[in-house]
């Protein structure tokens, strides 16, 4: 969800981010005031139905065919994919879904194919990087000569302005994998395998179903932020929903005139996440 402010002829916006701690709230049907602990529960509840999805999503499109038709930036019939993740994944058809006997909202499968979607739009650049290392491939690989940074550099796209660390690292880590496995691995996929999924939620992916953010109106140094959390670790109906709202302390970063929205890299994490 996000929000445009209305600008006088002569003024221009400028986009800001501020980590802030949510550290109480309350949940809205019963009215209980949650600790910080319960709080944490509850949210870390949502955030592995969000990763469970995720994974899942991963586990399927994890390989270069997929990632590249995701870069392509269109779809089979030639339209250009939406800038937000989850719609491009939509457009696809690659779905998510929650468990069985599991109910959640829409917009939670929707933080779900952003979070996704994001880690497969950010592989692509690994991948040409990897690709170009293993098809010129060094005699040396601790050591390349002149002629093999010429090489490598010329099979990768832009490689002429990538900083050699870069390459050394992806070197090394092609290395580590060949002399574990006795051959080369065929790309970063191979390489790196399936990644981890962070625990947390891309409200960024939601809209007022889900996820609001407002300045307190008696104080400017404040905020509100309203969430529907699941108060069970597998909601099997929407009455295992409730909406919590939770008081925020804005960072003295954050100009009084500002206004807040929920803007591509919004996120609520878990501890240990």
């Amino acid at each position: 969800m996000s929000r445009k402010p209305q600008l006088a002829r002569g003024e221009t916006s400028r986009t800001m981010c501020a980590r802030t701690l949510v550290r109480t709230g309350v949940d809205e049907k019963t009215g209980e005031v949650l600790t910080q602990a319960v709080l944490a529960e509850r949210i870390g509840w949502c955030s592995d139905l969000v990763a469970g999805m995720v994974s899942v999503v991963l586990a399927e499109r994890w390989n270069s065919r997929d990632v590249k038709v995701l870069a392509s930036g269109v779809d089979e019939v030639g339209r250009n994919l939406p800038s937000n993740a989850w719609m491009a994944l939509r457009r696809l058809g690659w779905s998510a879904a929650p468990p069985e006997g599991v109910k959640v909202n829409d917009r939670i499968v929707r933080m779900a194919q952003e979070q996704a979607g994001r880690a497969l739009r950010s592989v692509k650049w690994r991948a040409d990087v990897v690709l170009g290392v293993l098809a010129t491939w060094p005699a040396d690989p601790s050591k390349r000569t002149p002629r093999e940074w010429d090489q490598v550099r010329a099979a990768i796209c832009g490689g002429e302005h990538l900083p050699s660390s870069i390459i050394k690292a992806r070197t090394r880590q092609a290395a580590t994998y060949l002399q574990a496995n006795g051959c080369l691995p065929v790309d970063v996929f191979e390489l790196e395998g399936t990644p981890k999924v962070a625990r947390l939620l891309l409200l960024a992916a939601c809209d007022g179903q889900q996820a609001t953010i407002e300045r307190s109106e008696t104080d400017t140094g404040q905020a509100l932020l309203r969430l529907q959390l699941p108060t069970r670790p597998a909601p099997a109906t929407y009455r295992d929903w409730t909406w919590v709202a939770c008081p925020i302390a804005l960072p003295p970063t954050v100009p009084a005139s500002a206004v807040l929205h929920q803007g591509p890299g919004v996120q609520v994490g878990c501890p240990g996440s």
